[in-house]
């Protein structure tokens, strides 16, 4: 998820009671909601560096008792007057591993996923859940951080007692809850959707259902069946047409560059990164005789738009030229 709706559930954890547990909880609590992400300092070198280690190890669960320790220093120097003590340093550092462990587990709901399990296994987790910035997930969180404030305005105007903000941190995080629970049945719905049809006369081979920023309903899948790619709109609230997207065919036999794309650096990150890798060989415009080999990740849209794809020229005696990865913030060309 994005780093705004992190940061207003880690103020709602806080709000519910974790704000008790000594000085400067309730930032503790935020700072571990985002402590996670410190991986994007990985990108000094390189985008594909950055990709290789983005949510992985500050996203594990194992760390993750290491990492809480990280802002600690920090907290000691600033609070040393107010508070001191192992009990003081153990209530901080749960503060802050309470924030790390609702950032992980939160970023298992998206397409993009995480590697909860490293150093043990380099396996992805996704839901598929929620789009990674989610309007209706902000709606609800940033009237929950407001309203509170709101609500002591008025009561400082009427001389009336000031409430905690308690309560009504407790009712966003349920609603919020709910909300994630009507996604993944909605999910599930597309999916049964999906799989209930045959494109092309083939069944799916394997199948995902993706969301979207806006409607929970509507979700694009993506199918891949013996010769194709088929990614398709799936709108729980209209009839499914299954032949209403795009179809990318698959190259007839193996690219005889595959092994090489594999074994680059640039083809070994992208791959473990890629979940629905789609393989398409062109004439090379800067080499004769040479080949340009794309690879986009479909689950980011249709090759020509998708945010995250790597491109592999060779030349005309089949050795790899140039390697390069298209991605974060940058278009394909």
């Amino acid at each position: 998820m994005d780093n705004l709706t992190h940061s207003l559930v880690g103020l709602m954890l806080a709000r519910v009671g974790l704000n008790r547990l000594g000085v400067g909880a309730t930032a503790l609590v935020i700072v571990g909601a985002n402590l996670p992400d410190i991986d994007v300092v990985t990108a000094v070198a390189g985008r594909l560096t950055y990709l290789e280690y983005h949510r992985g190890w500050t996203h594990s669960f194992a760390l993750a008792p290491l990492l809480a320790l990280l802002p600690l220093p920090i907290w000691w120097l600033s609070t040393r007057k107010c508070s001191a003590g192992l009990k003081a340093f153990a209530y901080a550092w749960l503060a802050v591993f309470a924030g790390i462990v609702s950032h992980l587990f939160m970023d298992c709901w998206n397409t993009y996923g995480v590697r909860l399990l490293i150093p043990f296994s380099d396996e992805w987790f996704r839901l598929d859940w929620v789009y990674i910035v989610d309007l209706w997930i902000w709606a609800l969180l940033l009237v929950g951080a407001v309203a509170p404030l709101l609500i002591r305005l008025v009561d400082s105007e009427i001389g009336a007692r000031r409430g905690s903000g308690r309560g009504g941190a407790w009712v966003v995080l349920f609603l919020l809850c709910g909300f994630i629970a009507l996604r993944g049945a909605l999910h599930a719905q597309a999916l049964t959707t999906i799989e209930s049809r045959l494109y092309d006369t083939r069944a799916p081979q394997r199948m995902a259902a993706l969301p979207g920023p806006f409607a929970p309903w509507r979700w694009t899948g993506v199918v891949e069946t013996e010769r194709a790619w088929h990614i398709v709109p799936v709108d729980l609230l209209r009839e499914y047409d299954p032949d209403a997207g795009r179809t990318l065919l698959k190259p007839e036999l193996p690219l005889p560059q595959e092994s090489a794309v594999r074994a680059s650096p640039t083809g070994r990150i992208f791959l473990n990164f890629t979940r629905f890798p789609y393989w398409r060989a062109i004439p090379s415009s800067r080499l004769e005789g040479g080949t340009l080999v794309q690879v986009s990740d479909l689950r980011f849209g249709l090759p020509e738009e998708s945010p995250f794809s790597a491109s592999f020229e060779f030349d005309s005696a089949g050795r790899l030229d140039r390697e390069e990865l298209v991605g974060l913030g940058e278009r394909p060309r």
